[in-house]
């Protein structure tokens, strides 16, 4: 799915028109403009849809890593611009995340699975985060007009590279109890983001977004709940790649398919007023959990 067009967009960025339609990536307003537009819009209504996938290993100490699971993902994505007369341009972003589980080497779509660790079979829950929102807006400049935002992404031959850093979570774990800092019931994980784009994109004064993005994902974390793990020792690791697609209409017919079957709302991103609290795959599960719970002690006893 890939855009074959991308060597050529990188050609163009050679007989671009005058710098004065260039943004200036020493400008923190201009630097702020390059990263907003990298993942998202300077256009409100204009969505960023991306597409992802990879696989699922365990890492168990002492053990040959395995090949769990496929996974495929997609996130619909908005941003709400805003402009301070100090601060200069800002923008906050609203996002929703699905994360299917498939069966390795098959794009068949999993409701339960058979734990080789415990052979048992459990229910799938998929990842489906709604929403993931920046909590607050974010803005080229700090409250006193001081720079704030850089464009510090590497540049080589019209194209422009971003990534070495991670996403460090630690938080308390949703599905544990009140005593977290005592018997260390947190959620840890990694997450590792890389892209690349044509820097022609970036730069162009004129471009709301950058059309052509190809990026890796990857995350090192705690055994998913629906897994049924318990204590148990060990990681999981996911490693995907994937693109910026130009609609939601570019997804895959199947996951188009799925998504509009078990999770419709997913076709749009949440509206950019959108206030509600994030969700992660841990408060989704608990959330499950608890329907689940709740619907079996509803129905009649027997007698």
């Amino acid at each position: 799915m890939i855009r074959a067009a991308l060597p050529l967009v990188a050609a163009l960025a050679l007989s671009m028109p005058a710098a004065a339609q260039q943004l200036d990536p020493k400008n923190p307003d201009d630097a702020f403009r390059m990263n907003t537009k990298q993942f998202c819009s300077l256009k409100e209504g204009e969505w960023a849809v991306h597409y992802w996938e990879g696989t699922v290993y365990s890492r168990i100490r002492g053990e040959k890593d395995r090949h769990l699971l496929d996974v495929a993902a997609m996130s619909m994505r908005q941003c709400k611009p805003f402009s301070d007369p100090v601060k200069g341009p800002g923008s906050r972003s609203v996002n929703r995340e699905i994360v299917f589980y498939m069966e390795p080497g098959t794009k068949k779509v999993l409701d339960t699975w058979k734990n080789p660790f415990t052979n048992e079979e459990v229910e799938v829950v998929h990842v489906h985060n709604d929403p993931v929102n920046a909590r607050a807006p974010s803005y080229a400049r700090n409250d006193d007009g001081s720079p704030r935002a850089e464009f510090d992404d590497f540049v080589m031959d019209g194209y422009a590279y971003s990534g070495g850093g991670a996403a460090l979570l630690f938080y308390d774990n949703p599905l544990a109890g009140d005593y977290q800092d005592f018997v260390g019931n947190k959620y840890q994980a990694s997450e590792f983001l890389t892209a690349v784009m044509p820097m022609a994109d970036v730069l162009d004064a004129k471009a709301t977004r950058v059309r052509d993005n190809v990026f890796s994902w990857g995350r090192i974390s705690r055994w998913m709940p629906w897994m049924k793990m318990g204590g148990r020792e060990g990681l999981l690791v996911h490693y995907m790649g994937g693109l910026r697609l130009d609609s939601y209409d570019q997804l895959p017919d199947w996951m188009k398919k799925e998504v509009e079957t078990r999770f419709p709302v997913y076709t749009t991103p949440p509206p950019v007023d959108d206030t509600r609290p994030n969700e992660t795959s841990w408060t989704v599960f608990k959330k499950h959990i608890d329907e689940k719970r709740a619907a079996e002690a509803a129905k009649p006893k027997a007698e």
